[in-house]
């Protein structure tokens, strides 16, 4: 049987198939089939990222707009110099595809979770853009589905393949700054419900399939740009298709959160909101006794008994008993060397090692060999999304909530509905 009816065969038993690595390379040509759905902005550099790595083939691509998908398989077809990508308008040619290995999901995020599960459920490996779900229900069904499939899935997380964002975890694990008594992290506010005008669209354009399960409204070009565009579509920004910059950026920063404190099986024990209703920064989550408020410092900005530690993408700062151990946060130091300052002063023999991923894209190919869960799994990404919901739900109520983290929903006796924690879905796309 071929490597691909083994897997999806596995999946149909409740748990992993663990291919030997000498089967994996018995034929050294086989190549992992990939197909592409959503064609944006950011798989534009996922998928050179994928076309660089030698054991992947690039067969399909997937796009409601029929110039991004054509453009996107001029440029596949271009790097193999053939014509053989396949171009389709409708996600599922690719997750119900047999001859597919690895879905690669880069849509809108009120469609991560459905299309990650049909990919899924026909045995397919996945890598995912963040944040994985549009709510916490979705989270749960995903979570589900991935430890009784035994397929992988990998979050793009990508901030837990640099390096500055492993030292500093490792640093808060191993003690370094002391207890963490609490802690910032900064990024922009929750999302609103859409409210755009209506504009008239040119053909070429499936918008139904591109609302897919969010309501029905008429098309703005805010929310779907046509063609090839050089910027993020601010649909992230509107509650029907994301969670505005606590999903969008905050689905990196809460994961980082996550890890520095050890919390990737679990997560916040309560919610707070801001001091004022409709403010957009100032409110926090809990973790027992740690408390990280939303609005301020830098991306991640952590506070112990001992010290302090701040990092986001390129800058990282340690201070320790008062003294500044390294620090790159303004021009005139390098990265590199300031954590090679942090990690000679304190981890050459820590007793907590972090996972060290060899890049995020490469760590998901060489999972698919292992069967091993990677950096960022779906039960990783999942629950560290489910931060982002908890925080975005504390905004938009403007209420305390607490919360069982074990169990992914409100603690006992709370009053909150259950309603709060999924969506309404439009037409055939329930799940």
């Amino acid at each position: 049987m071929k490597r691909r009816h083994l897997l999806k065969k596995s999946a149909l038993f409740g748990a992993p198939f663990i291919l030997p690595s000498h089967i994996w390379g018995a034929k050294p040509n086989d190549k992992v089939n990939v197909g592409f759905i959503g064609m944006g902005k950011r798989a534009g550099g996922l998928i050179r990222e994928f076309l660089r790595q030698p054991e992947v083939k690039v067969v399909a691509v997937c796009d409601v707009d029929t110039n991004r998908r054509e453009a996107a398989k001029k440029k596949v077809d271009g790097h193999y110099k053939n014509t053989d990508c396949a171009a389709h308008n409708d996600f599922r040619k690719i997750t119900t595809n047999p001859a597919i290995d690895v879905v690669v999901v880069v849509t809108p995020d009120h469609w991560h979770t459905i299309q990650i599960l049909s990919a899924i459920e026909n045995g397919k490996d996945v890598y995912a853009e963040k944040p994985l779900t549009h709510n916490i229900r979705e989270s749960v069904l995903l979570m589900d589905a991935v430890k009784k499939s035994g397929r992988i899935v990998q979050t793009g997380s990508q901030q837990r393949s640099s390096r500055e964002f492993r030292v500093a975890c490792e640093l808060a694990r191993n003690g370094v700054i002391g207890k963490i008594d609490h802690g910032f992290v900064n990024f922009g506010g929750p999302g609103k419900a859409c409210d755009l005008p209506e504009e008239k669209m040119e053909s070429g354009l499936d918008w139904d399939l591109w609302l897919g399960p969010a309501p029905k409204r008429p098309y703005n070009s805010v929310l779907a740009p046509r063609g090839e565009h050089s910027h993020y579509p601010m649909w992230r920004m509107y509650t029907e298709y994301g969670g505005g910059m606590i999903t969008d950026w905050g689905a990196h920063h809460l994961d980082i959160v996550q890890w520095a404190l050890g919390k990737d099986e679990s997560g916040p024990t309560a919610a707070k909101p801001p001091a004022k209703q409709g403010d957009d920064q100032g409110a926090a989550v809990v973790y027992d006794d740690i408390t990280i408020t939303h609005g301020k410092g830098i991306g991640v900005h952590l506070v112990g008994a001992d010290g302090e530690i701040q990092v986001t993408r390129g800058k990282f700062a340690l201070k320790v008993d008062g003294k500044d151990v390294a620090s790159h946060l303004q021009k005139g130091s390098k990265l590199g060397v300031e954590l090679d300052k942090a990690e000679e002063a304190y981890l050459k023999d820590s007793k907590v090692k972090l996972y060290r991923s060899p890049g995020h894209v490469r760590d998901f190919l060489d999972c698919l060999k292992s069967r091993k869960q990677p950096i960022t799994s779906a039960i990783i990404g999942s629950r560290s999304i489910n931060v982002a919901h908890l925080m975005n739900l504390a905004y938009h109520h403007h209420t305390d909530i607490a919360w069982d983290p074990i169990q992914n929903t409100f603690a006992k006796d709370s009053k909150h509905p259950l309603e709060w924690l999924g969506r309404t879905y439009r037409d055939k796309w329930k799940i």
